[in-house]
């Protein structure tokens, strides 16, 4: 089973992006446990960045790929670091440049901003995506 740890800042606000994010957990269930870690500030997400050996941070200027290239690239992390890998979402104002400097990769889900919140949920729907892709699943058509 892999596990997927996210670190990233606040609360959930929303309750229907509760319910999103419950039901992809659940879709998850079986192949992935997910992690989350919710910082109060940026300043208390960087200090726990730099504990982390290994993370992929989410930022829109990093390397964007297509669903198929995502999922092999997702496999190939999950393998090289043992099955578990941690994800980096920044708060309103992104990830802090020397966070990103550290990190191990950096990943971009869009061109396009969005909210923190509204990018735990891509994030999740990309993981569950990437997963079926490489069980050959009809999920991903």
């Amino acid at each position: 089973m892999f596990k997927i740890k996210i670190l990233t800042v606040g609360k959930i606000k929303e309750e229907w992006l509760e319910q999103a994010l419950s039901e992809y957990e659940k879709r998850l269930f079986r192949s992935c446990k997910i992690e989350w870690v919710l910082t109060k500030d940026d300043q208390s997400l960087n200090l726990l960045c730099k504990k982390e050996p290994f993370f992929i941070a989410l930022d829109s200027k990093g390397r964007s790929f297509t669903s198929e290239t995502l999922s092999t690239k997702l496999s190939q992390a999950l393998e090289k670091q043992g099955s578990s890998l941690t994800f980096v979402i920044g708060g309103a104002e992104g990830i802090e440049a020397n966070v990103i400097k550290k990190a191990s990769d950096i990943w971009s889900l869009s061109p396009l901003t969005f909210t923190h919140q509204m990018t735990r949920f891509i994030l999740l729907e990309q993981i569950y995506r990437a997963l079926e892709i490489q069980k050959g699943s009809k999920y991903h058509k």
